[in-house]
């Protein structure tokens, strides 16, 4: 696609990085196919393609209206787009160049600064979300509808932690919300390494991985705390820690973007490029290790649904799959398994309605083989599906656990 960028635009930190994705695209319109929003509101601006073309037309130096943020905001940054682009236009590095133009561009109305700077205040703060899931808890039966939907059932206690010490150690990122939705998701995590020799090192400097305020408006604070996070993590990396795990895709996802983010960095450009390195899902690390000596027998029938960060963005699609039938595990077939389930992040709260219909299509699909339980890879797909109040649905690693002898 030819583009000539505004002069101010080529002012831009990743002017030239803009230019060279726009010029990628062909617009044939293959992503469309395989877009969640487009299928559902069939409007070319609600499409990969579309949007590209509002993002040209920003940094040409057209106008920018509330239209253009609207757009641009309906977008799941599920990537399956760029799972289906025969040019590899890097779609969502786009989206977020021409995302930060325009809410600069574009003063949002007070309810949405409220709701995405609240999102921001308590969401990436596990001690404040933890008390105020503990309050709405309480007063659940006078909340509104919609909230109670959002507000999962008290989860079972964590499990304990084993304390053996192992020559093979890994870090673990904790997380912002898995801490209290589902506490149980890093302990299952931690006794199944354990079994397999490996040990998790504590890092309780680490915190928010960030992308949580860098898809909310806020990119200089998501970087902030990937600063953090190198730093915390780096003492570790330094005496060999073998990996970064991540339980939560989403996260691992962000993680695994920070050398490219901070790349301009000189004072961590080196840093988070060995981070991203070492950042592993952890399905990454079990399909490489000896799992028949687990000698696990799981008799439920599970349906697994693969988060778009996992499945688009870190490119592991049929990797949770194939460990589950190593492992033994029954697993039903689940149609388009492409498509987001709509939570995307923060995305089911700013876009409730879309939201809602994506994930009711996403169940209809995970239930046709008749599941005893739905399984996935990232807390923010399984709260979201479990608020639905149909199959349960929990953390793969927890069944993987549960069935340990």
């Amino acid at each position: 696609m030819q583009t000539t960028l505004s002069e101010q635009a080529r002012q831009l930190p990743r002017a030239e990085e803009a230019e060279r994705i726009l010029r990628a695209c062909v617009h044939c319109g293959f992503c469309n196919a395989t877009c969640p929003t487009y299928q559902l509101l069939g409007d070319e601006l609600e499409g990969p393609r579309g949007r590209i073309y509002l993002i040209k037309q920003v940094l040409e130096g057209n106008q920018v209206t509330q239209k253009t943020q609207q757009h641009l905001d309906r977008c799941l940054s599920c990537r399956n787009c760029e799972t289906t682009c025969p040019s590899g236009v890097d779609y969502h590095n786009l989206l977020d160049i021409g995302r930060a133009v325009v809410d600069a561009a574009v003063a949002r109305p007070l309810g949405q600064r409220l709701v995405r700077e609240g999102l921001r205040a308590v969401v990436a703060k596990p001690s404040l979300f933890k008390s105020l899931m503990s309050s709405g808890h309480l007063f659940r039966a006078v909340l509104p509808q919609r909230l109670q939907t959002k507000l999962p059932h008290p989860a079972a206690p964590a499990k304990a932690r084993p304390t053996r010490h192992h020559a093979r150690q890994v870090l673990m990122l904790e997380g912002c919300v898995q801490p209290s939705l589902s506490p149980n998701t890093n302990a299952a995590t931690a006794r199944v390494l354990d079994r397999l020799g490996i040990g998790v090192m504590p890092s309780r400097e680490a915190g928010c991985c960030g992308a949580v305020d860098y898809h909310l408006d806020a990119q200089a604070a998501g970087l902030d705390r990937a600063r953090r996070n190198i730093d915390a993590w780096w003492p570790s990396i330094e005496q060999g820690v073998e990996a970064i795990v991540q339980t939560a895709s989403g996260c691992g996802a962000f993680i695994k973007e920070y050398g490219h983010l901070l790349s301009t960095d000189p004072s961590y450009a080196d840093k988070a490029k060995k981070v991203s390195a070492l950042a592993k899902d952890l399905v990454e690390v079990l399909r490489d290790e000896p799992l028949e000596m687990l000698a696990i027998h799981g008799a439920q029938r599970l349906a697994f649904h693969c988060p778009c960060t996992l499945q688009h963005a870190q490119k592991l699609g049929g990797a949770v799959e194939s460990v589950l039938a190593r492992l033994g595990f029954n697993l039903t077939a689940v149609p388009d398994g492409h498509l987001c389930c709509g939570s995307a992040g923060t995305y089911s709260i700013t876009q409730p309605e879309l939201s809602q219909q994506l994930r009711d299509k996403r169940l209809n699909a995970l239930e046709s083989g008749q599941p005893d339980v739905i399984i996935t890879a990232n807390v923010g797909c399984q709260s979201h599906l479990n608020g639905a109040g149909r199959t349960p649905v929990r953390h793969w690693i927890e069944l993987v656990e549960a069935a340990l002898p």
